[in-house]
């Protein structure tokens, strides 16, 4: 699925992956953890096609990324919600941005079912009842549920979240984390979380990809096995793996 092989990226004089490899294959669950700096936003712009390396090469499906793809979902900090859309409206956009373009393989992906509303998605994220409201009528939860529904509308095969949960509480937080998993498992696919918590990382990532301070040559890879499963959160192994990755950072 992904396959970064031999990556050299800097900016301006800061070298931030020097020779860096990685692979992650199809429905695998992710979570890049490290200090802030350490270059885990800019692996994820390169996982995107929104930044290119120096040398060296991001490859996606065996093929090499050059621009941003169809097939790859991104959901950032701030929820990109556009204020003045209703939640419909905000989880139809990329629908609707695609009818300009057609299923030409650049901009929209060939072969799939034509899909004009992310009704379905708007129903199984529990945003039916808001639908007809506006960003600033809802609750963290519920902006970021907005995003995940406009992504999914989307039929990704890959996932790239930024921080996506950091500014929301606690409970919130929590219960979006099982459902990132459980949609990732519905749907089969490829997560990669942007993180800097380690109790985040521990829940999200059944692999934890640990970048130190650049610049980054070989990643540190945790197998996180139970992530997803239910009473992860509070087993021992859980508990485990917080204390070794507090220690390797």
């Amino acid at each position: 699925m992904i396959s970064v092989q031999n990556l050299h990226f800097h900016y301006a004089r800061t070298n931030i992956f020097e020779d860096f490899t990685w692979q992650a294959q199809r429905g695998e669950t992710w979570a890049v953890l490290g200090p802030s700096g350490c270059g885990k936003t800019t692996l994820l712009y390169l996982l995107a096609g929104l930044r290119h390396p120096q040398s060296g090469e991001v490859r996606i499906n065996g093929e090499t990324l050059t621009r941003p793809r169809p097939q790859t979902g991104l959901i950032l900090q701030d929820f990109g919600l556009l204020p003045w859309a209703t939640v419909r409206q905000n989880a139809e956009l990329g629908l609707e941005i695609r009818t300009f373009y057609g299923a030409d393989g650049i901009h929209a992906p060939r072969n799939l079912p034509a899909v004009k509303s992310a009704d379905a998605w708007l129903q199984r994220l529990g945003l039916g009842a808001v639908a007809d409201k506006y960003p600033a009528q809802l609750s963290g939860g519920q902006r970021q549920r907005t995003a995940i529904a406009r992504t999914l509308a989307l039929q990704p095969d890959l996932l790239l979240m930024d921080e996506p949960f950091s500014a929301l509480d606690t409970p919130t937080r929590e219960g979006l984390q099982n459902l990132t998993l459980e949609l990732c498992t519905e749907q089969n696919l490829t997560l990669v979380t942007i993180t800097h918590a380690i109790e985040e990382a521990a829940m999200l990532g059944r692999k934890i990809l640990l970048l130190g301070e650049p610049p980054n040559h070989k990643p540190a890879i945790l197998e996180n096995p139970g992530a997803g499963k239910p009473g992860h959160r509070n087993s021992a192994a859980y508990v485990e793996l917080c204390k070794k990755l507090r220690e390797m950072m």
